[in-house]
């Protein structure tokens, strides 16, 4: 049974570890900046098939958005390495908390901070000339960039629990992370790419997540924003519960 406590405490403690760490936040935050500063306004004049007359950088704030979902989230699985070596984990371990709490805390954590740097990066887009049509897409996305970062937390999570050394961590993310990200639409419609490398989009869980987001925002979507919502929640559900049972298996204290 979980215990809402500790999923409180857990989920504050992360908070905190986000605002106080400013640098962290901005350096974040600087890549996805670039991609929209350089990709945004550099490819915005150019004509590029699949975007329907629809200005590149309109295209491209939902993929950028998508793409801090997946960095941010995936290496939140740091975290718990890093709480491994220093023993805060052990501690969080031998306490009277059962480990689907702390998963669930550390996860909504995460979420938080990610839809936080997320809806952050939709703001400075707008001065960059992107247009937000209203209240409900805009909550739309958020719910998008919710399952987004649930998805890759547990992903994270799964890579983290079964790994100990943290340099290691990160060049295994780095292999995953960037196909992910280049196989999901977010620079480029997937209409664009050959079939054969479609059938590899169509298993990221990324790609419905972008997608779902552009439909929201633009009105542009290969799916429909329900499917979009539907395969995203899916991958969001299985992604947790592996995380989780990673968590609970591994040999973490």
């Amino acid at each position: 049974m979980t215990n809402l406590i500790a999923i409180y405490v857990l989920w504050l403690r992360e908070m905190k570890r986000f605002l106080r760490a400013k640098s962290r936040v901005v350096g974040t935050l600087a890549m996805p900046l670039f991609f929209l500063a350089f990709l945004g306004i550099g490819f915005n004049r150019m004509s590029m098939p699949g975007l329907n007359g629809t200005d590149y950088i309109h295209f491209l704030v939902p993929g950028i958005i998508g793409m801090t979902m997946l960095f941010t989230s995936m290496f939140s699985g740091m975290s718990v390495l890093w709480d491994r070596e220093f023993g805060f984990l052990k501690e969080i371990m031998v306490a009277p908390v059962d480990r689907i709490s702390i998963v669930l805390g550390r996860t909504l954590g995460g979420v938080t901070t990610s839809v936080i740097q997320g809806i952050l990066i939709l703001g400075i887009s707008i001065f960059m000339g992107f247009k937000l049509n209203g209240l409900i897409p805009f909550l739309l996305s958020v719910v998008f960039m919710m399952l987004a970062s649930t998805t890759f937390i547990g992903l994270g999570l799964i890579f983290a629990s079964r790994m100990r050394d943290i340099h290691g961590f990160s060049l295994i993310v780095n292999f995953v992370i960037f196909p992910l990200f280049f196989l999901s639409g977010a620079l480029y419609p997937i209409d664009n790419m050959p079939s054969w490398i479609k059938i590899f989009s169509y298993v990221d869980p990324l790609t419905y997540s972008v997608d779902g987001m552009r439909g929201a925002l633009i009105n542009i979507s290969t799916f429909s924003i329900a499917f979009d919502f539907l395969i995203s929640l899916l991958f969001a559900a299985l992604m947790i519960l592996l995380g989780a049972y990673s968590f609970e298996s591994s040999e973490s204290i």
